[in-house]
Parts: C-alpha cells; sequence; structure tokens
C-alpha cells in the first residue's frame, strides 16, 4: 500500500509554489482557485514574504492549494492507496479521497483559515516544538504550564501550545533532554483557544456536499481509518480545537501495511517524521514537477496506477 500525505501549516515557505506554476494547466487551476478562495494564490505561492504567508487566513488555503494542484498533476490514482493529512492537510486528504469536491475543500478552507485567525486574535498565543526528551516528561512539562499538546507526532516530536505568556514560562523552564523550536504559525491551534472557529464550521458543514471515501482515509483525531464522508467532515471540524495525533496515524500505518509514503508540496516534515519512525518503507518528498515521474513510478510500484 502507498500513501499520499499533505502537510499542515507551518510547512509552506516563501516561492515555494514557483516551479509548478511553469505548467500552464496548474497556473490556470489557481487562477481559479484564487477566485474561489479570495486570494490571490499565485502571488502568494511566488513572490510573498514569510510574513505574509505565516497568516492563518492566507496559509491555509495555500497549502491545500499546493497539495491538490501536486495531486492533479500526478494524474489518476487507483488500487491500494490511502490519504491522510497533518491538521489542515485533512482537508486536502478530503478532497483527494473523494469526500469533498476541491471546490467544496478550498471553501471549507477559506473559510476555517478566517475563523481560525479570528480565534487568534481575541489573545496572543502560539506553538513551539518540543524535540526529543521523554515522552511523560514532556507531557507533564506541557502540563505544568497550563499548555495543551497540539500535535503528538511521534519521532520524539511534541507541540505545545497555548498563551505566549505560558509558552514563555515553558521556555525557561524546558523538559531535560528536549530542544523547543517556536513555530511559524499565528495562533494555539488545536487547541480551546480555536473553540470559536469551531462554531463557525459547525454551521457550515451541514450544508456540504459529501461523500464516502473511495480510498482508505485516515483521521488526524486517533489515527483511525475513517469509512463515512460525513464522519470525516464531523471529524475534521472539531479537529480545530482537538489535538492532532499524528503517531497514531503512522502506527495504523504500519497496521495497514504502507510500503511506501509520497508527501506533497510543501514537502518534507511527514516523510522527516516518517523516517525516524516507519523505518524500512520508500519515502518521497514531492517537491517540484520534476519529482512526478517518480512519484508516479512509486504508485506504480507499491498502489496500482489506474
Amino acid at each position: 500500500m502507498i500513501l499520499l500525505a499533505a502537510p499542515g501549516q507551518g510547512a509552506q515557505t516563501p516561492g515555494f509554489l514557483q516551479p509548478w506554476l511553469e505548467d500552464p494547466a496548474i497556473a490556470d487551476r489557481l487562477t481559479w482557485w484564487s477566485a474561489v478562495t479570495g486570494l490571490d494564490l499565485v502571488r502568494y505561492g511566488t513572490t510573498a514574504d514569510a510574513d505574509e504567508i505565516r497568516d492563518t487566513a492566507v496559509a491555509q488555503p495555500l497549502l491545500v492549494t499546493a497539495a491538490l494542484a501536486a495531486f492533479e498533476a500526478l494524474g489518476p490514482v487507483g488500487g491500494d492507496v490511502a490519504f491522510a493529512g497533518h491538521s489542515v492537510g485533512e482537508l486536502a486528504a478530503a478532497a483527494m479521497a473523494g469526500v469533498l469536491s476541491n471546490e467544496a475543500a478550498l471553501v471549507l478552507v477559506r473559510e476555517r483559515g478566517r475563523a481560525m485567525a479570528e480565534a487568534a486574535a481575541v489573545i496572543e498565543t502560539g506553538m513551539t516544538a518540543v524535540l526529543g526528551g521523554e515522552a511523560d516528561e514532556v507531557l507533564a512539562a506541557i502540563d505544568k504550564h497550563g499548555l495543551t499538546p497540539a500535535n503528538i507526532n511521534g519521532a520524539g516530536q511534541i507541540v505545545a501550545a497555548g498563551t505566549m505568556a505560558q509558552l514563555s514560562a515553558f521556555a525557561e523552564e524546558p523538559p531535560a533532554k528536549a530542544r523547543l523550536r517556536p513555530l511559524a504559525v499565528a495562533g494555539a491551534f488545536h487547541t480551546e483557544h480555536m473553540e470559536p472557529a469551531v462554531d463557525t464550521l459547525r454551521r457550515l458543514a451541514p450544508g456540504l456536499s459529501i461523500k464516502d471515501p473511495a480510498f482508505t482515509l485516515l483521521s488526524n483525531r486517533d489515527g483511525a481509518v475513517v469509512t463515512g464522508g460525513r464522519e470525516y467532515v464531523a471529524r475534521l471540524v472539531e479537529q480545530v480545537s482537538s489535538p492532532v495525533r499524528w503517531d497514531s496515524c503512522m502506527e495504523t500505518m504500519k497496521e495497514l501495511g504502507v510500503t511506501a509514503i509520497i508527501e506533497l508540496p510543501p514537502s518534507g516534515t511527514l516523510v522527516g517524521l516518517a523516517r525516524r519512525d516507519l523505518k524500512g518503507i520508500e519515502l518521497l518528498a514531492l517537491k517540484t514537477p520534476e519529482d512526478l515521474g517518480a512519484a508516479r513510478e512509486l504508485i506504480a510500484n507499491h498502489g496500482g496506477a489506474a
């Protein structure tokens, strides 16, 4: 089985879409999706600086757009294929697995990004990656400072989230044998601070046109394979204020017998985690169109092309 993974917020870097826009078909799609999202995705993906694309209302649609554009460029897939997304990447995974149309996913991520940006503006919050240390000690230290383990990513990485004051105190008293790295995000995502955004998405979700997934689809909540489209979308909505359990997703990948992973752009983070926790499987970070040939070959070898 091969799994295609879509990364989450913080993976974006200035100019990462530039190579993709050299393909006129992709450029046309991004022009259309810019109209859908109300954002100049072409500019944000090419010439915008790091601060501009750090904005939650920009970063989230940009990330989902990038994953969907690369997936379309790959061509049709079939056979033993699974999908998963990290945080906002779950919206891209939902579209790729057939639960939502591309346009529905982009409208939903547009509203998700706006609502989360508004929620983050209420009080200054952020996220810090904790690298290394004993998991139990890391979680105890996070709890001690009133923070939330917003991402439990496996491979010795847990992300703490909360107010900047809490994160500052945490930095002064870090867990033993752990390194702290502040993340380029504009809020404490996947915590109680995002409850207003959950309310927004709860109002929107009932009007969506939803299908059951056509492929194996993993959920961030607990790593479960979800077979109902409505259930998956409900999980997407609630996940905004709940921790991402990417460690559980990787455990499910082991159980499913995943033998290869392709991370869609902007790639690198998720294959890095897999390299440490999923030994012996083939990994590909799909960064530019030059990687498409290798990706198609990997899909054919491990999943079977349509």
